[in-house]
């Protein structure tokens, strides 16, 4: 099946918003990167909201027919990354979020504010 990486981030933000997760942001790779064209960036307020995001995701995307390719931290739950290779998700919670701030180091892509 032949995917569309803003199709991709389009569900992804669907079902993290269907999670309440906050602070969504949305990081266009593509000119800076060929790592993946897309990462999505959100907040979850504890390691049990983290882990509602990420199920409602994994859940939602492979109801849509997409599978993760790779998911890291889902025991620990403090930053959880889900990777469907051209869009790659990462939930945090609060601290971990504001230290590795993936915002800054990716300052020179496009980032657009999801507003809840």
């Amino acid at each position: 099946m032949q995917t569309d990486p803003e199709q991709l981030v389009d569900l992804s933000v669907k079902f993290v918003r269907s999670k309440k997760a906050e602070d969504i942001l949305v990081i266009d790779l593509r000119r800076v990167t060929d790592i993946a064209d897309f990462f999505i960036l959100c907040t979850g307020n504890s390691d049990t909201h983290v882990e509602a995001i990420a199920d409602a995701l994994v859940e939602g995307m492979e109801g849509a027919g997409y599978r993760p390719w790779h998911i890291e931290g889902y025991g620990e739950r403090n930053w959880v990354l889900i990777d469907f290779v051209d869009v790659v998700v990462h939930i945090f919670q609060r601290e971990p979020r504001e230290f590795y701030a993936l915002e800054r180091l990716w300052g020179d892509a496009k980032i657009q504010e999801v507003e809840g």
